[in-house]
Formats: structure tokens, sequence, C-alpha cells
């Protein structure tokens, strides 16, 4: 897979791509991630990609002119599967989108800055719009790192344990249940006997048991969401 961003800030995404996971998903060839600054497209010497938005108010707008040049410069090296574009009114990411977009082979990724992109990229250019939370941050780029976070360790090779991914929170709407890991006793602390029998089936029953009494207490909208 190769995910392309397109950024006035690539440095801010320097960092979370060069270590752990992603960073050995690079290094295995499963996924490619590609850093564009977009003042590579500026309209002027001075670099400028924004200007003042039409109708007067506070905040810069990400102009038409590079950003248009430089999707379709970008489009023109690959058929990009989505051209998304991160915005606190996209759809709300979920693990649901990040198992869709982990099926696909190429995306291209926009981050948006200052007061956000000129509404017309997003009618023309754009086809999936997606957001971290209801909330607002000073520009698109961490959104965009946790995509690309969430979408890479689906990948198949990409985890050490490939079954790993498959019982996350959220994979099939319940939470992840508790776990715990050597000492079996700690400050008279102990692990759940069950854990220590050795007998996998009864183990899987205790985990379900405890992700379905994790998620009623905690987020019970999710069994709502799918009628449990």
């Amino acid at each position: 897979m190769t995910i392309e961003i397109l950024t006035v800030l690539p440095e801010l995404l320097e960092s979370p791509f060069a270590h752990s996971i992603l960073k050995r998903a690079n290094e295995k060839g499963l996924l490619q991630v590609r850093l564009h600054s977009l003042r590579k497209w500026a309209v002027n010497d001075y670099g400028q990609v924004d200007d003042y938005q039409y109708g007067g108010g506070a905040g810069m707008v990400m102009m038409c002119e590079p950003l248009a040049s430089a999707i379709e410069a970008l489009a023109g090296e690959k058929k990009f599967d989505e051209v998304i574009y991160m915005t606190p009114d996209g759809e709300r990411l979920n693990q649901r989108i990040a198992n869709q977009l982990s099926l696909k082979e190429n995306l291209l990724i926009i981050c948006g800055h200052y007061k956000g992109i000129d509404e017309r990229i997003r009618e023309h250019y754009i086809t999936r719009e997606i957001s971290i939370g209801d909330y607002v941050l000073s520009g698109g780029e961490l959104p965009a790192a946790i995509l690309v976070d969430a979408i890479g360790r689906l990948i198949p090779g990409v985890l050490n344990d490939e079954t790993s991914a498959l019982f996350d929170s959220f994979q099939d709407n319940l939470l992840a249940p508790p776990v715990y890991t050597r000492p079996a006793i700690f400050r008279d602390w102990k692990v759940p006997d069950i854990l220590l029998s050795g007998d996998p089936k009864k183990v899987d029953e205790w985990r379900h048991e405890q992700s379905l009494f994790r998620t009623s207490r905690r987020r019970p909208d999710l069994l709502d969401d799918e009628g449990l």
C-alpha cells in the first residue's frame, strides 16, 4: 500500500512514521508513506498557498490553485482509490473505516490548515472526508498520522502476530478484555485463575464475557449499534 500525504508542514509528520510499527512496515515494503509539501505548488516565489476568505472573517483559506495542481500532479503518477480530506466536519473515524481503507492500494490524504481549504476542492477532488473527533486542531497533520497508524497496523505482515489486530477494541463492536502479564502475583494482586488454567476454550469464553461486561459499562452505545 502507498499513502501520499499533502501538507503545508511535512516536518510535523516525519517523526510518527520513522519509528515503531510504521517504520517496520516501510522497511518490509508493506506500506510506503510519502510526504509532499504543498508549497512545491505555491502560486508565487514566496511560497503562498493561502489567502483571505471571500466575504470577510478571521482566518486564512488554503487556495484552489496549489491544491488542484498538487492533486492532479500526484494523480498523474498513480490512480488513487480515495482522496481523503482530514476535517472536523467529516465522518468520524472508527475501526470499520480503518478496516475498509486498509484494503485499498493507493490513498491520498489532504491535510487542511488555517481556516480550511477552498470548498471547490472538496466538491471536485475529495472522495472522502474524515474526522478524528468533535474538536478542532491547528491542522490536519496529526489526524492524518492517526489515520495512517490505524490503517497501517491492519495490513497483513505489519504486526509480528497478525491475529493481534483481530482482537483489538472495536473490531467486533466490543471493547477489548483486560490483559495481564508476569508476575502472576504482584503486591497480592493476582491474575485471574482462568488465565493460568491452560484451557484455551475457557480463556476465550472468559475474554468474551469480559469484553461484553466492559462494553456494557463503558460504551453501551456499541451494543445498541449491534442490537446486542
